[in-house]
């Protein structure tokens, strides 16, 4: 593989691992940086290119597993941790009740409607919703979702941490996700934003949908590469691994970054820039 494709998968790599986490959309960002300067379907093929930004997502995965590590190894019953080592409360807020503690089961209600539209509409979305246009449409629309969750949540937030989240928020959380099955309305803009509408802090939002992004995007990943398998080859794996390594890298220190600075800036900054991001590439691609 030559050397200018092994630096494309690296951009891309970038490029997911910096926008997986903050609620701008990862693919519609692959999508957009994809179809105006790498081309990777003229070289990859148009189904193995598309399964391309679902797999990469892994690395991100990763990046998620080891920076909540103590968290899956309580949620799995792996090991009883303390509430320090979990240490999912931002300082200066008030710990969650003694008895109140985030269950695997919390997790499994949040999956459970996205999981089963992304299966019923997996195909559709590949087909028709992996354009340029189709991710503007969603980066505004999800701007609008950001900017109200933002105006209209509640004065003080009755969930500050993650060990506070009700099944009925997580349900409800969860049903919210499915939107963000169009590329460019982003999963954790419209979680955290549906969390916030709930009662959640920002924070505690936004733990929730990275904790619940692991089971959904590797289950994702998982029905990506078998559902594609007959288009992948040898020479397509160089191009996997560099971008598994670079989306993991990127998305281990995007994703610190945003869990200290949610609860200061909340959403409305992200989505001006998706605004002005949609407005830039549609002057440039239109």
């Amino acid at each position: 593989m030559e050397l200018l494709t092994i630096v494309k998968a690296i951009i891309l790599g970038i490029v997911e691992g910096l926008t997986e986490f903050a609620p701008v959309s990862s693919t519609g960002h692959m999508i957009i940086v994809d179809d105006m300067w790498l081309k990777s379907q003229e070289f990859l093929g148009k189904y193995t290119a598309n399964s391309f930004k679902v797999v990469i997502q892994l690395g991100s995965i990763l990046a998620v597993v080891i920076i909540f590590r103590n968290r899956f190894i309580d949620l799995l019953g792996l090991g009883k941790l303390s509430r320090k080592d979990l240490a999912v409360v931002p300082e200066g807020q008030r710990q969650a009740p003694a008895e109140g503690r985030l269950k695997l089961t919390h997790i499994l209600v949040g999956l459970l409607p996205a999981g089963i539209f992304g299966f019923v509409l997996e195909d559709y979305i590949d087909e028709h919703l992996f354009s340029t246009f189709t991710v503007l449409i969603g980066l505004v629309v999800g701007a609008l979702f950001m900017i109200c969750a933002d105006r209209f949540a509640p004065g003080n937030a009755r969930t500050e941490s993650v060990d506070q989240i009700t099944y009925r928020q997580a349900l409800s959380v969860g049903l919210i996700q499915c939107i963000s099955l169009w590329p460019g309305f982003s999963r954790s803009g419209s979680t955290i934003s549906g969390g916030v509408l709930l009662g959640m802090s920002h924070r505690a939002a936004a733990d929730f949908t990275f904790i619940m992004a692991v089971p959904i995007m590797a289950g994702a990943s998982l029905i990506s590469l078998l559902k594609n398998w007959q288009y992948f080859t040898l020479d397509a794996l160089p191009f996997f691994i560099v971008g598994f390594i670079s989306a993991f890298v990127f998305a281990l220190v995007s994703m610190r970054f945003f869990l200290k600075l949610i609860n200061r800036i909340k959403l409305l900054p992200f989505a001006i820039y998706r605004i002005v991001l949609a407005g830039v590439v549609y002057l440039i691609w239109f």
